[in-house]
C-alpha cells in the first residue's frame, strides 16, 4: 500500500509557448513549457546558444538579486526566474523544462497569470515517482541584519505564506498578505503585478535598464513630487500621451486588482524564490520585509538542510520479518566465504535498488587485529559490505549468477561518518546511479548504524563470467 499522505509528481500534458518582452532587456522573447520526466524538477534551456545549455532552478546558481532573482551556470545567464517559478508551485507542477531563446522570460504583465493560463491550457498528467517533501519539524530562520529583513518557516500542514512589507513610505507602507492553501495561488496572488517606485523608475530609465517596461506591467507608486522634466520623460518612456497620479498614489495607467497587491506580488516571489530550494515544503513560511536576497538566501539555507536531512534519512526496516534472501541464498549467488562475507541478509530488492544487513558481532576475525582493546570496524570492510550488496542487486541481472564474479571498476566520493562498533546492526542500501549497461553497475551507497549514517560511496563495479 501506498502512504496515501504521499502525492505523486506532476508534469505537464503537452508543450505550450508564450510569447513577450523581458522587462530588463526590452527584447522579445518565446517562452516554451515542455513536459518532463520523474524528478527533474524546474530546469531553464537556452536554445539561444550553441549547445542550449540547461540551467537547473537551483538557489545555488543565484549571482545577482538586484531587481529580480538570476541565476548563471557556467557563463550561461537565466534573469527574473521567479514569476515563472511561482506558476508552476502554484499549479502543483514538480517536472517542467522551461526553454528560452534569451536570457529572460517575458515580463507579460509583470504578474504570473499568463503562466498560470498557459499551463493550464497544457493541462497536467500524474506521474509513477512519488513527490519528495521536506517537512519542517523545527523553527528556520533566515535573517539579513543590513536590511532587516527576516524569513521563518514554522511546522504547519500544508505549505502556507504570509508576506509582510513595510516600504516606509506614505503612498506604500504596512502591508500583509497570506496565502493558506497553494490551490489558491491562481486566485488569490497569480495576478499580482510587480511594481516600481517612481525614485526607482528615474533611475531605471536614467540607467537604460527598464526597456521592456511599458506600463502595462508595472505598478508605479508615486513617493515623491513629479517633476514637469520626470513627466515628459515618462510619457516618452511609456508612449502615453497623457500620465496623471491617481489618488491613491500610484500613476494612472492601470488600476489596482488588490489593495494589498504589493504584499501580494511579494508573497508570489518569494514562492518563486523558494522553488530554488529544489523540493517543496512543508511549513508556514513567515516573511518580514521579503525580498530576492533574502528569499534567495532562505532557499540556500533549506536546500542544505534538505540535503543533510537527505543524507541521514535512515531507513527504516522490520528486522522481525522474514528476509527477502537469507545466507544460505547470499551463498548461491555470492562466491564470497566466511569470514569475508561481510552481509548476512538481503531484506529489498528491485531493478534499480538493494537492502542488505550485516550483525557486527565481536567474533568477528578482523577485531583480533583491528584495535583489539578498542575495536571498530576497518572502513574497506565497510565498502567492502557494500559492494557484496551491491553485487547481489548487478548479480540479479542474469540468469546464472553462480557462474559470475562481480570486481570493483572505481571507489568515488567515500565518507566515514562515524564508527562501527561490535553489536552494531548495519543497513546497506544501494541504488542505481543509471540504468546497468554491458554488466557494468554505477551505484549510490549508504550504510547505516543505530539510526545513524556511518559511510558513504559511490561505487562502479563490473560482472565477468567465471574462467
Amino acid at each position: 500500500m501506498g502512504n496515501p499522505d504521499v502525492k505523486k509528481q506532476r508534469t505537464i500534458a503537452k508543450e505550450i509557448s508564450l510569447t513577450g518582452v523581458g522587462l530588463h532587456t526590452g527584447k522579445n522573447v518565446t517562452l516554451k513549457f515542455v513536459p518532463a520526466p520523474e524528478n527533474h524538477g524546474y530546469a531553464f534551456k537556452r536554445v539561444d546558444l550553441e549547445g542550449t545549455p540547461v540551467i537547473e532552478a537551483d538557489a545555488n546558481y543565484v549571482v545577482n538579486t538586484q531587481r529580480s532573482t538570476n541565476l548563471e551556470k557556467n557563463g550561461v545567464q537565466i534573469s527574473t526566474s521567479e514569476h515563472v517559478l511561482a506558476a508552476l508551485v502554484g499549479m502543483d507542477i514538480d517536472n517542467v523544462l522551461i526553454e528560452l531563446d534569451a536570457a529572460e522570460p517575458p515580463i507579460m504583465d509583470g504578474s504570473s497569470k499568463f503562466f498560470i493560463e498557459a499551463l493550464e491550457e497544457a493541462g497536467t498528467i500524474e506521474q509513477d515517482a512519488d513527490r519528495e517533501e521536506f517537512i519542517v519539524k523545527e523553527v528556520i530562520t533566515y535573517r539579513d541584519e543590513a536590511s532587516g529583513s527576516e524569513i521563518t518557516i514554522i511546522p504547519a500542514d500544508e505549505y502556507q505564506v504570509t508576506a509582510m512589507v513595510d516600504f516606509g513610505t506614505k503612498v506604500l507602507g504596512t502591508q500583509n498578505a497570506t496565502l493558506e492553501h497553494i490551490s489558491d495561488f491562481k486566485k488569490e496572488i497569480a495576478c499580482a503585478r510587480t511594481f516600481s517606485f517612481l525614485h526607482e523608475l528615474e533611475m531605471l530609465l536614467e540607467n537604460g535598464l527598464i526597456k521592456g517596461g511599458d506600463l502595462n506591467n508595472a505598478i508605479v507608486y508615486v513617493d515623491k513630487e513629479i517633476s514637469d522634466e520626470t513627466m515628459d520623460k515618462l510619457r516618452k518612456a511609456f508612449n502615453k500621451d497623457k500620465l496623471a497620479v491617481k489618488p491613491n498614489g500610484i500613476l494612472d495607467n492601470l488600476t489596482l486588482h488588490h489593495p494589498n497587491e504589493a504584499a501580494r506580488h511579494k508573497l508570489l516571489d518569494i514562492i518563486g524564490d523558494l522553488a530554488l530550494a529544489g523540493t517543496r515544503i512543508r511549513g508556514k513560511v513567515i516573511a518580514t520585509k521579503p525580498g530576492h536576497f533574502v528569499n534567495t538566501q532562505c532557499a540556500k539555507k533549506l536546500a542544505k538542510i534538505i540535503k543533510a536531512e537527505k543524507r541521514n534519512k535512515v531507513p527504516q526496516f522490520d528486522l522481525d520479518q522474514p528476509p527477502l534472501m537469507d545466507i544460505h541464498q547470499i551463498m548461491a549467488m555470492l562466491p564470497h566465504r566466511p569470514p569475508f562475507l561481510l552481509i548476512d541478509r538481503i531484506l529489498e530488492l528491485s531493478d534499480s535498488h538493494v537492502v542488505g544487513m550485516k550483525n557486527v558481532t565481536m567474533n568477528e576475525p578482523f577485531f583480533v587485529g583491528h584495535f583489539p582493546d578498542a575495536p571498530v570496524m576497518p572502513g574497506v570492510l565497510q565498502i567492502e559490505a557494500m559492494a557484496q550488496t551491491g553485487g547481489i542487486l548487478v548479480l540479479s541481472t542474469v540468469p546464472d549468477p553462480e557462474n559470475y564474479l562481480t570486481l570493483f571498476m572505481k571507489i568515488d566520493n567515500v565518507k566515514f561518518k562515524r564508527k562501527v562498533l561490535p553489536g552494531d546492526t548495519l543497513i546497506f542500501h544501494c541504488s542505481l546511479i543509471s540504468p546497468i549497461r554491458r554488466g557494468i553497475c554505477h551505484m549510490q551507497a549508504y550504510a547505516y548504524a543505530n539510526g545513524k549514517l556511518v559511510c558513504e560511496a559511490e561505487m562502479m563495479a563490473q560482472i565477468v563470467k567465471k574462467q
